[in-house]
């Protein structure tokens, strides 16, 4: 009886590791999805190089600054310019790594932040964006 709980117990856990990856690697493969771009809410991409630090910190900061929105209200949104589809939307716009592109929901492009930036800077700055043209709901 003891074996059989604890390989219940195991069973359980191990269910559990398996539903969280999978919902990690849907919530990778929707943040990656620049089809997004244009479906009605505002959007923040970020054209990024996995093997850029800097990309890196200034992904962190965006998705901190991020959560002053509700999930529903503002998408977040990479373009990996180690993949063909985020090389080609970063050539498309006409822009590098380290660059954050603001959409409006119709997806016309509305502002362009070059470089790094850090979290209260781009609070305000995606809260002024939001606001624009997103409505006056914040979460």
């Amino acid at each position: 009886v003891r074996w059989g709980r604890m390989g219940v117990l195991g069973w359980g856990a191990g269910g559990g590791a398996v539903f969280w990856v999978s919902q990690s690697m849907q919530a990778m493969a929707d943040e990656h999805d620049l089809t997004r771009v244009g479906q009605g809410k505002p959007t923040v991409v970020q054209i990024h190089d996995p093997s850029c630090p800097t990309c890196t910190a200034l992904q962190r900061e965006t998705r901190k600054a991020m959560k002053q929105f509700g999930e529903c209200d503002v998408v977040f949104l990479i373009a990996d310019i180690s993949q063909d589809i985020g090389r080609k939307f970063a050539v498309q716009h006409g822009v590098g790594h380290v660059t954050l592109l603001l959409f409006d929901g119709e997806g016309k492009r509305t502002q362009t932040l070059r470089g790094m930036r850090q979290r209260a800077e781009l609070e305000v700055i995606l809260a002024g964006h939001f606001e624009q043209y997103g409505g006056d709901k914040m979460s």
